[in-house]
């Protein structure tokens, strides 16, 4: 139905569309300094506005608002449609603790009494 109205509309409303997306998501995509919003995001990728980004490979960061949650590895990024598509082959939760290096039982006491 898009195809029947005029070319200024259709750019106009396609516009409007990625403002409201890129308003709605707290996602965004850190590269060094620069910033980028995420549109949509999926198991396998996301999407970012591609009038404001360039093509993107490599290790990137995800923010949640202020919160690193990821750390991803671009290895494609393709256009489709005014949207930059990038696929990663890896996505890293950060943690705020470091890795533990040993196996902790489940049912492990939290704490021992001392003897008085």
């Amino acid at each position: 139905m898009l195809e029947f109205l005029p070319k200024e509309v259709r750019e106009g409303l396609d516009a409007a569309r990625k403002r409201e997306q890129a308003r709605k998501s707290r996602l965004r995509v850190q590269v060094g300094e620069a910033v980028f919003p995420v549109l949509r995001f999926w198991d396998g990728g996301f999407a970012l506005d591609a009038g404001l980004t360039p093509h993107l490979r490599g290790l990137v960061d995800v923010y949640d608002g202020a919160r690193h949650v990821f750390q991803c590895l671009i290895i494609a990024s393709t256009e489709d449609n005014g949207d930059l598509v990038c696929e990663f082959k890896r996505s890293t939760a950060v943690s705020d603790r470091a890795a533990l290096d040993y196996w902790r039982d489940e049912n492990a006491p939290v704490a021992y009494l001392t003897k008085s």
